[in-house]
């Protein structure tokens, strides 16, 4: 179960990365502006909030046989059929839940910096 966990984890923290690269690359294109640099990063990182809340909503009906974790995940350490449905979906959808709570904090900071920028003139 332990090991479930992790590989649902990880594919879901790459995912994450790669968004957040993404984002990252937008703010350094707009370094230049810093409050614009971290409203663009506030609104993406919102956008990944929400994207990531609507795929733990898709969570509770993807089949587990086509999530990336369940092919990561070695042979002898799935669940049996029975309930390999409800478990994959329960664990992706609380992982889901995780990094869309983080990701919220980091637009509220964007959206604070971008504020605070704002209030001081730049």
């Amino acid at each position: 179960m332990e090991e479930m966990r992790r590989i649902a984890y990880q594919t879901v923290l790459r995912a994450c990365a790669f968004a957040s690269l993404a984002i990252f690359c937008v703010m350094i294109g707009l370094s230049f502006l810093p409050r614009s640099a971290f409203q663009a990063g506030g609104f993406l990182s919102m956008l990944l909030t929400l994207v990531l809340v609507l795929k733990a909503h898709e969570a509770r009906t993807k089949d587990h046989r086509r999530t990336e974790m369940w092919l990561y995940l070695p042979k002898e350490n799935r669940p049996p059929q029975a309930v390999a449905q409800r478990t994959v979906s329960t664990m992706m959808r609380e992982i889901y839940l995780l990094f869309a709570r983080w990701t919220a904090i980091v637009s509220i900071v964007m959206w604070a910096i971008a504020l605070f920028f704002s209030v001081i003139g730049l």
